[in-house]
């Protein structure tokens, strides 16, 4: 299924605008796995073999999970647990619903496997999402939401708009992450300053309902702000981090990396691995980190979690090689652990900071 991936719907869908088509995709994956024959052949062609493991204090199926931005509203959730995830993080979602930044706002580069956003938050609100997750079957898997400050709201009082979306969904799900890194609303990444940040989580963490929260991380910061935000995060009792959102930063200046926004896919893998290092080191591997970042294979999976992920979740690789990546992860995954001679995959986290 990978090669007529490749060979018939990327060439379509890359014929597309990169939004539609990624609309499209979500339609034709809600409709595929709407009826039981079409989750049962979702499963039959993309679901890969179990790899357990513990976090967060969740079970999880497999260590990868769906990144946020993918299923901004919640609207195929099941279809993404049929696929074989092992977790979700659905979102982003800001307390008052916007339509984002003017389009065209995402592109494609297939030279680079990597894609550029700008999409500003586009979503329904909070309290569509909630609506919407209350009467939603939950998934079987530990479901996240990402959320964001709402571009109306000021930074000073961006701790309110936060909680508020976390006031009204937080009963629906298992995790929250807060979201104080998109290059895509003006001036956000600011909130990463420790007083800042820890408004936002002690505000967050007032209506969790007990509920892991977690901090989304930029790759742009340098190494001593990276650790103060941990360090603010951890002080605070977050449960962990995840590490890496987009980047403002461009391998070179061919015409889509001319596009504003924030880039994902490959170009990213080596600094979003980067920073899950410094962050394992700087916690002594103690924190729990999703490590998410230029993962397209087993692989780049691998280095993320021996240098220190508990976690790891994809984005862009979906879009360039079909669900049929899923599947080619995990199972790589399990056939590397089984290679170390290793038992689980904690044995295999952090692996290259013990050698």
């Amino acid at each position: 299924m990978g090669l007529g991936y490749s060979l018939l719907v990327r060439p379509m869908l890359a014929l597309m605008d990169s939004e539609k088509a990624h609309t499209r995709a979500l339609l034709g994956l809600r409709a595929v796995s709407f009826t039981v024959f079409g989750r049962m052949l979702l499963r039959v062609l993309y679901r890969p073999r179990q790899l357990e493991s513990k976090c967060l204090e969740m079970d999880f199926r497999n260590p990868l999970g769906l990144a946020a931005g993918m299923d901004k509203k919640a609207e195929v959730m099941h279809g993404w647990e049929t696929l074989g995830f092992g977790f979700m993080e659905i979102g982003g979602v800001t307390e008052h619903e916007q339509v984002g930044n003017p389009k065209p706002r995402m592109f494609r580069s297939a030279k680079h496997e990597a894609l550029i956003n700008r999409m500003g938050f586009n979503n329904s609100g909070s309290e569509k999402m909630a609506l919407r997750l209350s009467k939603a079957k939950k998934p079987g898997v530990p479901l996240f939401l990402n959320v964001g400050k709402s571009k109306i709201t000021s930074l000073e009082d961006a701790h309110l708009d936060y909680a508020k979306t976390v006031e009204l969904c937080a009963n629906y799900v298992d995790g929250i992450v807060i979201n104080v890194s998109s290059p895509n609303t003006p001036n956000l990444r600011d909130l990463q300053k420790d007083e800042d940040l820890a408004r936002i989580i002690e505000s967050v963490q007032v209506h969790s309902g007990n509920k892991p929260v977690l901090v989304k991380i930029a790759p742009d910061l340098d190494d001593m702000q990276i650790k103060s935000v941990v360090d603010t995060a951890r002080g605070l009792g977050c449960a962990g981090v995840v590490a890496t959102n987009t980047t403002v930063e461009r391998p070179d200046e061919s015409s889509v990396m001319l596009e504003t926004g924030g880039l994902s896919g490959k170009p990213l893998r080596n600094r979003s691995t980067q920073v899950i290092r410094l962050i394992a080191d700087h916690t002594n591997g103690e924190w729990p980190i999703i490590g998410v970042g230029g993962i397209s294979t087993a692989e780049d999976a691998w280095e993320k979690i021996i240098n220190g992920a508990s976690l790891i979740q994809i984005y862009s690789s979906l879009v360039f090689q079909g669900a049929s990546v899923i599947k080619a992860i995990v199972n790589g995954l399990d056939k590397r652990l089984k290679a170390a001679g290793l038992d689980s995959l904690e044995q295999a986290i952090g692996l290259a900071r013990r050698e």
